[in-house]
């Protein structure tokens, strides 16, 4: 379930949709916002269609793990090191 097995490709492990939402994830948004934005991304061209309560445990996992955490405004966010770990990255996207 967390990580991929036999039964659960890597896409649809939690881990992995987590993975893809924090790379969604380059500003504040709404669970809805990630959630849409996420749909457009990953499902595309899939046989294993996410549900929302997949989703959903995949960004618990990741509030679990501090990964991420919900700001004032209620909007998801990532975490500060994580934000400091790609503006240190070689060749990361920002």
């Amino acid at each position: 379930m967390i990580l991929p097995t036999k039964g659960i490709s890597p896409e649809r492990s939690l881990l992995g949709i987590g993975a893809e939402v924090l790379e969604i994830l380059k500003r504040p948004m709404s669970v809805s916002e990630v959630w849409t934005a996420y749909k457009r991304r990953a499902n595309r061209g899939r046989r294993d269609f996410v549900s929302f309560d997949w989703f959903i445990l995949a960004l618990d996992l990741l509030y679990i793990i501090g990964a991420v955490s919900i700001n004032s405004n209620r909007r998801l966010e990532k975490c500060h090191f994580l934000k400091a770990w790609e503006q240190m990255t070689p060749g990361s996207k920002n």
